[in-house]
């Protein structure tokens, strides 16, 4: 018998049902507020607000999504399944409409923060059962990690599709021949050109969720959750996440990443302003962006390694090999160091993305070794560290953003002041170092979670482990 071994193509097609969202993701990451900020031209201070209301919107949907997800009944398809196949068509709608142009100007903030957090939320909804879904694949822990392995490979080449598809396509309505002709100071006219290249953009990014939907759910079967006692109580949502939050693996896992994940936010957002407005990097943002990418598809293979071979927490420390080079950048922005911090803040970008994906199940085994509850659990744990996570981002990327508006930010504008410059500088090396610093000192002194293995007596490590002993 090899009931707990997933097959080759169950895994491809479990990972490629993570690429939609890492597309958008990396488009909106990298893009968003330049476009906000170039192209739409509201004020630095709106472009906070949507991007913090945004975020928050994604965060409040956690819980809502974990809530229904929990209660919801399995269908011949799965529990989990249909959850990411009915988003699948408002999403799309969502994400090309973020990135439209409305023929109104004095309402535009309100258009793009209504069309931002509904995408959001909508990514909740998709993202919290595929996460979930890890769990319900195979009741072998070594099958699952292998599984987060594929998933998160296929999440890194969604990123760079994302940043690459998006940034090739929109290359031209950024380029420093836009102001050369702008006889006065001040916002640029936007160019025609300008829209219909992001329209073009938003369009190609949205039509892989309908396509990756649909070979997930081909290639992939929902197996029920065999692991968890037939006969142990259910957990209601509110009362599972009031005894999840008190699991310390699991607040420790959370609160260090809440830091790790909002420095990565605030490194990808910022890095395209910096490039487009502190430096003389204008040509080679494209550039950047994809030698970050690149590096980060292909040193995950490489941390998965690394995390059989030497731990988890002592992979953590991969993250940290970004902080001097990224302070490196902001006092020397030359093109040579820009390109060896990118290559190296991929290499840590990879390892901060799938840490906590590979972490979290055994925290989850952890968890029900201890309280043995029903099934439906591991969508309470999922749900709910996207919401602290987001929450951390939202706050990173609002205060953030805020604080160009202090600085003196005029949107469409070719030459920014002086403090904005500097403002940049902090927010591409002093901010994002000591968010590092911080989570990984808390990630060090967390408790490492006992995976079933480890206890042998108890029922549910025979249930977990038996099929993979037998395949």
């Amino acid at each position: 018998s090899r009931a707990g071994h997933l097959s080759f193509c169950t895994k491809v097609c479990y990972g490629i049902g993570g690429i939609p969202n890492q597309v958008a993701s990396s488009a909106t990451a990298f893009y968003l507020q330049l476009f906000l900020l170039d192209v739409a031209q509201i004020p630095a201070a709106q472009v906070s607000l949507v991007l913090f209301g945004g975020k928050v919107s994604g965060a409040a949907a956690d819980p809502v999504a974990g809530f229904f997800i929990n209660r919801s009944r399995r269908t011949g398809s799965g529990r989990l399944m249909p959850w990411v196949l009915g988003c699948t068509p408002f999403i799309t709608a969502a994400y090309f409409l973020l990135w439209f142009l409305p023929p109104f100007t004095s309402l535009r903030g309100l258009w793009y923060t209504t069309f931002y957090s509904l995408f959001q939320a909508l990514a909740t909804f998709f993202q919290v059962p595929y996460a979930a879904l890890t769990m319900l694949l195979t009741p072998c822990p070594k099958e699952r990690d292998l599984a987060t392995a594929y998933r998160m490979t296929m999440e890194m080449a969604g990123t760079l599709m994302g940043a690459a598809v998006h940034g090739l396509i929109v290359s031209g309505a950024h380029g420093p021949h836009r102001c050369e002709d702008a006889a006065l100071p001040g916002p640029v006219a936007v160019s025609p050109d300008a829209i219909r290249l992001y329209s073009i953009a938003a369009a190609v990014v949205a039509v892989t969720y309908p396509v990756c939907s649909c070979l997930l759910c081909l290639g992939v079967k929902e197996r029920p959750d065999s692991t968890a006692p037939a006969s142990g109580p259910g957990l209601s949502f509110l009362a599972g996440l009031a005894l999840t939050v008190r699991h310390p693996p699991y607040l420790k896992l959370v609160i260090s990443f809440l830091f790790i994940s909002a420095a990565i936010q605030v490194e990808q957002s910022y890095l395209v302003l910096f490039c487009t407005h502190a430096s003389r990097l204008h040509d080679h943002v494209q550039g950047v962006v994809l030698t970050i990418l690149v590096s980060a598809v292909l040193s995950t293979p490489l941390w998965e390694w690394a995390l059989q071979r030497f731990g988890k927490k002592t992979s953590a420390f991969g993250i940290c090999v970004m902080v001097p080079f990224a302070i490196l950048l902001a006092a020397v922005p030359t093109a040579p160091v820009a390109y060896v911090v990118a290559f190296v803040s991929g290499m840590s970008i990879s390892v901060s993305l799938l840490l906590p994906w590979s972490m979290l199940p055994d925290v989850v085994d952890d968890f029900q070794l201890q309280h043995q509850y029903g099934p439906g659990l591991e969508t309470i744990f999922y749900s709910s560290y996207v919401l602290f996570t987001k929450l951390s981002g939202a706050g990173a990327l609002g205060i953030s953003t805020l604080s160009l508006e202090f600085a003196g930010y005029e949107a469409g504008a070719c030459e920014q002041a002086e403090q904005v410059v500097v403002t940049l500088k902090v927010l591409i090396g002093a901010v994002p170092t000591c968010m590092i610093l911080t989570g990984l000192c808390i990630l060090m002194v967390s408790p490492t979670p006992k995976v079933p293995r480890q206890d042998p007596s108890r029922q549910l490590s025979l249930q977990r482990w038996a099929p993979c002993a037998r395949g």
